[in-house]
């Protein structure tokens, strides 16, 4: 591939919505609604990759739209699609997939909250929290079943604001 294509596809990747729109419009013509930031770039690079090292034929146009009329098409890709050295690739953070929330601390620690003079102690897993033996999917919902009224887990235990500033409350042990 053109290595000038390459620049500002890259340059393309790390623009914000508005410069892709403008790129879009410049490129198809046309105005986009498109709200999707990842969708719009793959569109802009697929086009300006035609645009440079040539398009299909109308042979090669007519062949694909028979297999596509015959088939059945997969909407997304499979997850095997893109491995690199083993590992899976990702353009971007999957946005239907909840990220780790990034006040909490890394799984096996060991929470403690002192609670009308009892120690509660609650370990973070990979997926959840466990509670005197038992998996929960939050804190909040852990705080709740302490309290016996509704709490913010991330306030019960001390982990809101930035880390300096959670003092000797409640602690996060290693």
């Amino acid at each position: 591939m053109d290595a000038g294509l390459l620049m500002e596809m890259e340059s393309l990747r790390q623009a914000g919505m508005a410069d892709l729109r403008k790129k879009y419009r410049e490129v198809f013509r046309e105005e986009t609604r498109c709200t999707h930031r990842e969708h719009l770039f793959r569109r802009i690079a697929w086009r300006l990759q035609a645009l440079t090292e040539g398009d299909l034929s109308e042979r090669e146009r007519n062949r694909a739209q028979l297999i596509a009329q015959d088939g059945d098409l997969r909407i997304n890709a499979p997850r095997e699609f893109f491995i690199v050295d083993g590992e899976r690739v990702r353009t971007r953070a999957d946005g239907n997939r909840r990220e780790q929330d990034r006040r909490l601390p890394l799984p096996g620690t060991l929470l403690t909250r002192n609670w009308k003079g009892r120690t509660v102690l609650v370990e973070v897993l990979g997926k959840g929290f466990r509670y005197e033996n038992r998996r929960y999917s939050s804190l909040s919902a852990i705080a709740t079943a302490i309290t016996g009224t509704r709490w913010n887990g991330s306030a019960f235990f001390g982990l809101t604001g930035r880390p300096r500033e959670r003092k000797e409350q409640p602690s996060a042990k290693k």
